[in-house]
């Protein structure tokens, strides 16, 4: 009788999204966001209000505003804090590209700051 309960109870939770890869973390640091410049000026154009640092485990921010966010496999979302419902995609280790609505890659990519780059 238990069955027969539980299984229309699972169908109210709406449709659940597919996982795509194993669970993972960001690396630790800043991440510097760019759009691409063109050939009479710089190759990247910073953009700085879609930058933002990766804190500890799966914690991110914004100046003094915290979220959290959730990587399965190369995909990244922003599941809370000031970038919920970005998607992004993890091209390497230290280097985004975000995604659009569309759910393809965008211009705007992420790059983790290192003491040799910025």
């Amino acid at each position: 009788m238990k069955r027969l309960i539980l299984l229309p109870l699972l169908g109210l939770a709406g449709p659940v999204a597919a996982i795509e890869g194993p669970i993972g973390t960001l690396q630790i640091g800043d991440y510097v966001c760019e759009r691409p410049g063109d050939a009479t000026g710089p190759a990247g154009i910073h953009a700085p209000e879609e930058d933002f640092s990766v804190l500890t485990s799966s914690s991110y921010a914004v100046g003094e505003a915290r979220g959290a966010y959730l990587r399965t496999g190369d995909r990244v979302v922003m599941t809370s804090g000031p970038k919920q419902g970005q998607k992004f995609h993890r091209v390497s280790q230290t280097f985004l590209r975000r995604v659009g609505d569309d759910g393809a890659d965008t211009d705007l990519r992420c790059v983790r700051r290192n003491r040799n780059n910025g």
